[in-house]
């Protein structure tokens, strides 16, 4: 049986910032501000399967399955 490598389901993002309300001899002693974000990794969906599963939900109309009434 193949080994499957492990994927990451979220991207951490961690971005430095600036000290705008401190006098610059106090910022030098302070560590900078620090905003870290996580999100979810999305996968790309291929055009093909989003149309299918739209006309599998029925909420989508779509002209080439459509059916005559009568």
């Amino acid at each position: 049986m193949p080994e499957s490598e492990p994927i990451a389901s979220s991207t951490i993002a961690v971005q430095r910032g600036v000290w705008v309300d401190l006098p610059p001899d106090v910022a030098v002693m302070v560590a900078p501000p620090v905003t870290v974000t996580a999100s979810p990794v999305a996968r790309p969906v291929n055009p093909h399967r989003k149309a299918q599963l739209s006309r599998s939900r029925g909420n989508m109309p779509v002209g080439r399955h459509r059916r005559r009434a009568g």
